[in-house]
């Protein structure tokens, strides 16, 4: 008698192998070509984003550089099929001089722009960005904190935390964007590091892509993986934000 066993065995092995490849190519071919996930570690970008969201970021949106790939190999430098971002888009970047550690802050300044804040009110080439008051942010501790509605030049709107009346960001010099860079700021305006300290202007090669969507949230920074922790830290009602 002849044993097929070994052979379907063997066959069976293989054809997992595979499955398991071809798996990890599409993964990795996603994750280079379309979406990356990102997790919000700080509240920087309070009260739009919280610790604890979970976003899809596009990366088609404004081409592809090395930072596209993983590991960010230093195959080629500038983007290719570039497409310039607009004022207002939540972006996740390179910092600049630290090109290991991703920021994401919301795009205020374009090439040329002259930026700067006066008494907590952003300037954008000399003219204030309308700022009205919209209530309080009410932080997990229960402090609340004034929020404010910014609109920029090209009508795309947005809240604000401004704690602080005179903190050290509220008041800077001007600053004057140079050519494929881009000023950045977080929407919690006492409490981000962005283009007004140490980050600086910002590459256009250091743009990784666009935030788009939170597609899970969880109050505090809570482990998604921790499903028993879901009835107390799920935050449903973020799910499914669409953010540009």
């Amino acid at each position: 008698m002849v044993d097929r066993t070994a052979g379907k065995e063997k066959g069976g092995f293989g054809e997992t192998v595979k499955v398991v490849v071809q798996a990890l190519l599409l993964a990795l071919v996603i994750r280079t070509v379309l979406f990356q996930p990102f997790s919000i570690p700080s509240g920087s970008m309070m009260p739009t984003l919280l610790i604890g969201d979970y976003l899809f970021v596009s990366k088609w949106s404004y081409g592809f550089s090395k930072y596209s790939l993983p590991l960010s190999p230093d195959l080629f430098d500038g983007r290719i099929l570039a497409s310039q971002p607009e004022r207002g888009d939540v972006i996740v970047f390179r910092k600049p001089g630290q090109t290991d550690v991703d920021y994401i802050k919301r795009l205020v300044g374009l090439p040329g722009d002259r930026i700067q804040m006066q008494n907590g009110v952003l300037f954008i080439n000399g003219q204030p960005v309308p700022k009205e008051p919209a209530g309080s942010f009410t932080t997990e501790t229960g402090v609340g904190i004034p929020q404010y509605r910014e609109t920029l030049p090209n009508g795309v709107s947005y809240l604000t935390l401004d704690a602080e009346t005179q903190s050290v960001g509220d008041n800077t010099r001007e600053f004057v964007v140079p050519a494929d860079h881009f000023f950045m700021m977080g929407d919690n305006r006492d409490n981000s590091l962005d283009s007004r300290f140490d980050v600086g202007y910002v590459p256009f090669e250091n743009l990784v892509g666009k935030a788009q969507v939170i597609f899970f949230s969880m109050e505090g920074g809570a482990s998604p993986l921790a499903i028993w922790e879901w009835p107390s830290s799920l935050l449903p009602g973020r799910i499914g934000t669409w953010l540009g």
